[in-house]
């Protein structure tokens, strides 16, 4: 004997057979936005900047080139709307950073330093895509258009720690000077960490830039970190 039926939106089925599940609701205009540019990032790491486009993009967010065009109207509108993404995300991690931080001025910095490192800002396809907003000329005017005010916002925020700690621990050196070479040697590190064929570890990465910190602050910062007795 047949088991019994019921009607499940106009069709019979087994009343032991669960239902397809209800569709998840329509992405907002702004998920559909954070959809693309999470694709853009992707597309970027592995085509380039110059290779990418609206369309590759689309595909790769499993979305129409139409609607695509709807969110961006152009490659020049998707790019930079990407690139604001990633330069507010990276501000949001390292203010999270500091929040959390401990009130001594090493602390402020080991916080930076960490943020850069964190799984989150690190990976290879954002480190792709900031290299590649950095390298093409074409997108250095749009870059200091986005960016500009978030790297001078954090380089005094950096400097103005590395001024605190050379008062506090009685260092000489210029805090302007320590502030540039310790953000260089992120940098640095994160284009290694992108162009070598066999890149080093992120935790390596991590301990070079406390190795700059330890040579300008070595009572504070060792290849580890933040020393607990200074």
């Amino acid at each position: 004997m047949e088991g019994a039926k019921v009607m499940v939106r106009g069709k019979f089925m087994d009343a032991e057979t669960e239902p397809n599940p209800v569709p998840r609701r329509k992405l907002s205009r702004e998920e559909r936005r954070l959809q693309l540019i999470d694709a853009t990032i992707a597309v970027i790491a592995e085509n380039g900047f110059a290779r990418t486009t609206l369309g590759e993009v689309a595909r790769r967010a499993g979305l129409s080139h139409g609607l695509a065009n709807f969110h961006f109207e152009s490659k020049d509108k998707l790019l930079a709307a990407t690139l604001e993404h990633l330069s507010d995300e990276y501000r949001a991690n390292w203010q999270a950073a500091l929040a959390m931080a401990g009130p001594h001025p090493a602390d402020q910095i080991a916080a930076l330093i960490d943020a850069d490192f964190a799984p989150a800002i690190c990976t290879a396809d954002r480190l792709a895509a900031w290299c590649a907003f950095w390298g093409e000329a074409q997108s250095r005017p749009m870059y200091q258009d986005v960016c500009g005010n978030n790297d001078e916002e954090y380089q005094l925020v950096l400097e103005g720690f590395c001024r605190d700690l050379l008062t506090v621990g009685d260092y000489g050196g210029d805090a302007v000077r320590i502030a540039r070479v310790l953000r260089v040697a992120t940098e640095g590190v994160w284009l290694d960490l992108m162009t070598l064929q066999s890149p080093y570890s992120r935790d390596e990465a991590r301990a070079t830039v406390l190795a700059s910190a330890a040579a300008f602050f070595p009572r504070h910062f060792g290849p580890e970190g933040r020393l607990s007795n200074g």
